[in-house]
């Protein structure tokens, strides 16, 4: 055995393991549960994976991703370095879309606040009633003597029924264990904290009869990339806290595929869970707790909206069919689900609600992400685009719905890019380029000044754009001019830099690179053709689109006049474009916060009409058309010129 020491350029704490000779370093990594971003599950096609060489040696195999020069500084892949001494090894802080790095919003300016507080007044408009049957009631009761020896459980119940007016009350193993301490502490007038149902209330806690915390329900979105959550108080919908980190799964691969050949390995179903639920779910539920001053058993509902897979990682269920034709997951929808049964940070008895899916690869993120669009509610055909690892659309208006998937790739949101990172503090979020000097104008998420860190997926749909238009690139996506922001390494791969090392706050060149902008043409070239294909199945075309919403957590926004110069979206009427964020988390919200939206949500699911694309004979000729700048057809994007 081997002892190898991880250190990290961010101060962090190292880590020593014990590895077996031949170990790569990434295996070694995951097995001590040192974060290494690994995109590609280990295939060494991504370049993510690097770290620096302290001490020691490694079998390493050459990769187009280390030139020499860094070769030469003690740059390796985690993946393709075997372990064959005792070594030391460096884990940067690099632009990175899947550090689990924590961020909660700031809600004092009250712009996130004010952004549910218009979901839900126009869910309103639309019929749908907001409210729920969670309580806190205040009950008081004579206190036990020598005379009166009734037991706490059956003088609480009595008190709860007379005052709720309820026929009867049970109580939850959770609010017996503290009964007797919290009654004598608050002289036996107390609040019952439950939820009052078909003339039953039953009781989740209780607490002093002081105790003016809120009833609280979470919602949260598990993209495959990222994971966001908010809490609501469930008497009137307040926002009262909002946090994000990257999904821990991302080590075991950036896409679906991958992570569900991991879970087929022994322990994988295990460590794909620990991953979401320890890992990821259960700081991002403390970090908005302590943000919001609140207990986590003081959350009484939760709503989780994710696509297929990630559904089935969570609760630790096989995903394995999924994957494989006929596509058939182990479920669509799962009632009856409880905190407990996942260890989740929430009162034990909260109940925890799942979007339900539609299809393997559409999702509850889909359903619950529709349902916020309101496509259900109106008479004209719109389209729902969700741009994320998976790009999922529907099409449809108040009398049906069609929805597909198709495989994007995680460029969307970062990954397969050699600089890309998810829309966090450092993101380059958007660009322009002047066509003369060549030179690049961005901005940045974060505080004003900030170096970058790396590009997101909005920033990276507007410099393929502007490299484009510029002529910087061809339809290809080959660069074909030269200026001082335009460089080639030893193989002639070109490259554009938006930022020189000592620019960067990574301390590292910010480029984007031929292999880069290949990934992203394929990616926005699997959203268009399944767009062309969607319609087409209906003897339909783009012009009969009257609104187009776009989703996805990859930047503040989208410059649409790009993403349809990329030949991403159909050149039509731009004010036909609506940026709508993260739809997937709104429809969690709505859920979690009421009964009337989860049912529609479930409705909704039961009704719209899900397209296979990967037994559409003509799908992987439109995606290969689709495969160029904008596209191979011109005359589908007549306004999309190059200067």
């Amino acid at each position: 055995m081997f002892e190898i020491t991880f250190q990290f350029e961010n101060g962090a704490s190292e880590v020593k393991f014990s590895a077996a000779p031949n170990t790569t370093v990434l295996d070694a990594a995951r097995a001590a549960n040192v974060a290494i971003d690994a995109p590609c599950n280990g295939n060494g096609s991504c370049g993510k994976c690097r770290v620096k060489l302290v001490e020691g040696s490694v079998e390493s195999v050459p990769s187009h991703h280390i030139s020499q020069e860094d070769y030469d500084a003690g740059w390796r892949l985690g993946c393709a370095s075997k372990i064959v001494s005792d070594v030391t090894v460096m884990v940067p802080d690099i632009a990175s879309a899947y550090q689990s790095r924590m961020k909660t919003a700031d809600l004092s300016t009250g712009e996130e606040i004010a952004v549910f507080e218009n979901l839900q007044a126009q869910i309103k408009n639309a019929g749908v009633e907001f409210s729920n049957r969670f309580v806190k009631l205040a009950v008081s009761m004579e206190e036990p003597s020598l005379d009166d020896t009734m037991p706490d459980t059956e003088r609480f119940s009595w008190a709860v029924q007379e005052t709720s007016g309820c026929e009867k009350v049970e109580l939850t193993f959770f609010a017996v264990k503290k009964l007797a301490k919290t009654l004598r502490e608050a002289n036996f007038s107390v609040q019952a904290i439950g939820e009052q149902k078909d003339d039953v209330f039953t009781v989740y806690d209780v607490v002093s009869g002081d105790d003016a915390i809120p009833l609280c329900g979470c919602a949260i979105d598990i993209g495959t990339t990222t994971v966001t959550g908010v809490l609501m108080d469930l008497e009137n919908g307040k926002l009262l806290a909002k946090a994000s980190s990257g999904n821990g799964q991302i080590r075991y691969g950036a896409d679906v595929i991958n992570r569900i050949i991991e879970q087929s390995k022994p322990g994988g179903i295990k460590k794909l869970q620990d991953a979401i639920i320890k890992e990821t779910l259960t700081p991002i539920i403390a970090a908005m707790c302590q943000s919001a001053k609140l207990p986590v058993t003081r959350i009484l509902r939760m709503c989780i909206a994710s696509n297929t897979t990630m559904n089935h990682l969570l609760l630790g269920v096989d995903a394995g069919p999924v994957r494989m034709e006929p596509y058939i997951p182990t479920f669509f929808r799962w009632d009856g689900l409880k905190a407990i049964d996942l260890s989740l940070p929430a009162n034990p008895n909260a109940r925890v609600l799942l979007a339900p899916n539609i299809g393997s690869y559409v999702g509850g993120d889909i359903t619950a992400g529709a349902f916020t669009t309101l496509i259900w509610d109106k008479d004209e055909f719109s389209l729902f685009i969700d741009l994320g690892t998976n790009g999922e659309i529907v099409f449809g208006n108040r009398d049906f719905m069609m929805s597909c998937a198709c495989s994007a790739g995680p460029a969307f949101e970062g990954g397969d890019i050699s600089c890309g990172m998810r829309a966090t503090d450092g993101a380059i979020e958007a660009v322009s380029i002047d066509h003369d000097s060549m030179e690049p104008t961005v901005e940045i998420v974060g505080e004003l000044g900030q170096k970058p860190v790396g590009i997101c997926g909005s920033g990276i749909i507007d410099v393929i754009a502007e490299l484009y238009r510029t002529s910087i690139i061809s339809s290809k996506g080959k660069f074909c001019r030269e200026g001082s922001r335009v460089a080639f390494d030893e193989h002639g791969m070109g490259r554009y830099i938006l930022a020189a090392a000592d620019e960067s706050a990574a301390g590292r060149e910010i480029s984007i690179t031929e292999v880069d902008i290949e990934s992203f043409i394929r990616a926005k070239g699997a959203i268009f053709s399944a767009i062309n294909i969607m319609l087409s199945s209906l003897d339909m075309d783009v012009s009969v689109l009257e609104h187009v919403y776009v989703a996805g957590g990859i930047g503040s926004g989208i410059n649409m006049e790009n993403a349809v110069r990329i030949g991403m979206l159909p050149d039509i009427d731009r004010s036909l474009f609506e940026y709508l964020g993260n739809t997937s988390l709104a429809g969690a919200y709505a859920m979690a916060l009421s009964e009337n939206a989860d049912e529609k949500v479930h409705e909704l699911a039961a009704n719209i009409t899900y397209l296979e694309l990967s037994t559409n004979p003509r799908y992987m000729d439109e995606f290969v058309a689709a495969c160029f700048l904008p596209h191979t057809d011109s005359s589908l994007f007549p306004s999309s010129v190059q200067e």
